[in-house]
C-alpha cells in the first residue's frame, strides 16, 4: 500500500522509497534474526517445560534488539546521505531527494520496528501468532490512513510515506508491549523498565541470533549489489524492480511457525516429531504459496496496472513477476522454510555459510553475467533468473541437510 500511494508523486519518489527500503530491510533482517534467536531460546524452554527461564530469556530478547536498534538508528541518522552515495551514487537527483527525506523518518523508527519484531516473535513461540497478526492489522491501516493524509491531502510524497511508516511502527511497539503484560500469558512479561541483564541468556540469545544475523544481512547486503547494479538500467528498471518485489512479497510467505514447532520439539527431546511436523508445514507453505503463485501469474497485469508506472516499466515488472511465480511455486519453500527447521535446532552455522556461499557465488555472478551487455545482455529479468539460480541452490543443499539428520546434534540450552 506504501508503494501504492507514493506512485502518484511519480516514479522518482517510488524509485527513492524503494531503494531505501531495501536498505531498511537489511536493517529489519538484523532484528528478525536476533528475534529468531530469542525465540529458538523460548521456544526450547518452553519445550522442557520451564517456563520461568523462558520468561527470562524473553526479557533479555527485548532488551538486546532495542539496544541494537538505537545503535542502528544513530548511524543511519548521521550516514544516511554517505550511505546512499555509496551504494546508488548514479541516481538521478530527484530520487535522491526523496529516498534522504524517506530515509530520516524510517530510521527514526528502528527501535519501534526491532521491539515490535520481537514481541511478534515471543508471541509465535508461545503458539499464539493470532496477536501479532491482529496487530498488523490495526498498524498497517494506520499506516494507510496516515500515508492518505500527508500523500494525498498535503502532496508529501516520500516524506508522506516515512512519517506514515514512523506513525505505524510506534503504535505497533505500544500494543505489543501492552499485550505481552496480559496474565494469561506464559511470557508475561512486567516491569521491562526496571532493566536486569542476564548475559547467560543474552549468550544463548546472541548464539543463535549473531550467525543468523550474519546470514540475513549479508543477504540483504547481497541484494543491494544487485541493486546498484539495476540502477544502471535506468528509473524505469528500478521502479519495475520495486513493484514486483512488493507484489512478490505477498506470495513469499515465511515459515515462521516452522520456528516454534520444531523448536519446542527439539526442546523436549523429541527429534521424530520435529522431522514429522517439518514436513508438515513444509507442505502446507507449497500448498499456500502454490494458491498464491498461481494467482500472481495470472493477475500479473492487472496488478502491475495498480501502480501507474510508464508502459516499459509495467512491461518489465509483469515479465519478472510470472518468471518468479513458476519458480515461487517449484523450489522457494525449500530453500527459505525448510532452513527453518534447520535454525530451531540451532543449525545455525550450516545455514549461514550456505545462505552466504550461495548469495555470493550463485546470485551476483549470475545476475551480472545475465543481466550485463558484455553477458547474457537480460537487463532486469537477468537479474531475477540469477535470484532463481540461487534458489535452487539453496533448495538442493537444504534438502540434503535435513535428509542427512546432521541438524538434529545441536544443542542450545
Amino acid at each position: 500500500m506504501d508503494t501504492v500511494m507514493v506512485t502518484t508523486a511519480g516514479q522518482a519518489a517510488v524509485s527513492g522509497v524503494s531503494l531505501v527500503d531495501n536498505i531498511n530491510q537489511l536493517i529489519i533482517q538484523i532484528f528478525s534474526a536476533l528475534s529468531t534467536g530469542g525465540a529458538v531460546v523460548v521456544s526450547q524452554y518452553l519445550g522442557r517445560r520451564d517456563p520461568e527461564n523462558a520468561r527470562t530469556a524473553s526479557r533479555q530478547l527485548l532488551y538486546t534488539v532495542f539496544t541494537m536498534a538505537i545503535l542502528l538508528m544513530a548511524l543511519a541518522l548521521v550516514f544516511r546521505q554517505h550511505v546512499l552515495s555509496l551504494l546508488f551514487g548514479n541516481i538521478e537527483p530527484d530520487v535522491m531527494d526523496s529516498a534522504l527525506v524517506y530515509f530520516l523518518t524510517t530510521a527514526l523508527a528502528y527501535p519501534f520496528i526491532s521491539l515490535y519484531n520481537a514481541g511478534a516473535a515471543l508471541f509465535r513461540s508461545m503458539g499464539n501468532s493470532k496477536v501479532s497478526m491482529f496487530n498488523s492489522l490495526i498498524v498497517n491501516l494506520v499506516n494507510v490512513v496516515v500515508n492518505a493524509v500527508l500523500i494525498y491531502g498535503f502532496g508529501m510524497g516520500a516524506l508522506g510515506a516515512g512519517i506514515g511508516t514512523l506513525v505505524s511502527r510506534i503504535v505497533a511497539a505500544v500494543f505489543i508491549l501492552i499485550l505481552l503484560r496480559h496474565p494469561d500469558n506464559v511470557l508475561r512479561i512486567d516491569g521491562v523498565f526496571h532493566v536486569h541483564l542476564r548475559f547467560d541468556m543474552i549468550r544463548r540469545i546472541l548464539t543463535i541470533g549473531i550467525p543468523n544475523g550474519l546470514e540475513n544481512g549479508l543477504f540483504q547486503a547481497g541484494k543491494l549489489v544487485v541493486l546498484s547494479l539495476i540502477t544502471t538500467f535506468g528509473t524505469n528498471a528500478v521502479a519495475a524492480n520495486a513493484i514486483a518485489n512488493s507484489i512478490a512479497g505477498v506470495v513469499n510467505v515465511p515459515g515462521l511457525a516452522m520456528i516454534t514447532v520444531v523448536g519446542q520439539c527439539m526442546g523436549a527431546g523429541d527429534d521424530r516429531q520435529a522431522v514429522a511436523y517439518t514436513k508438515k508445514l513444509v507442505g502446507l507453505v507449497y500448498l499456500s504459496m502454490g494458491i498464491l503463485s498461481i494467482l500472481m501469474f495470472c493477475l500479473a497485469g492487472p496488478l502491475c496496472s495498480l501502480f501507474a508506472l510508464t508502459p516499459e516499466a509495467t512491461a518489465m515488472a509483469v515479465e519478472v513477476l510470472r518468471w518468479c511465480a513458476v519458480f515461487d511455486l517449484l523450489i522457494w519453500p525449500l530453500a527459505f522454510t525448510l532452513p527453518n527447521a534447520l535454525r530451531a535446532s540451532g543449525d545455525v552455522m550450516f545455514t549461514m555459510a550456505v545462505s552466504m556461499g550461495s548469495m555470493f557465488l550463485f546470485r551476483i555472478a549470475s545476475s551480472y553475467f545475465l543481466s550485463c551487455d558484455w553477458g547474457m545482455g537480460l537487463g532486469l529479468l537477468g537479474v531475477w533468473l540469477g535470484m532463481i539460480i540461487d534458489w535452487g541452490v539453496r533448495s538442493l543443499i537444504f534438502v540434503l541437510r535435513f535428509l542427512s539428520g546432521r541438524w538434529k546434534r545441536h544443542k542450545v540450552i
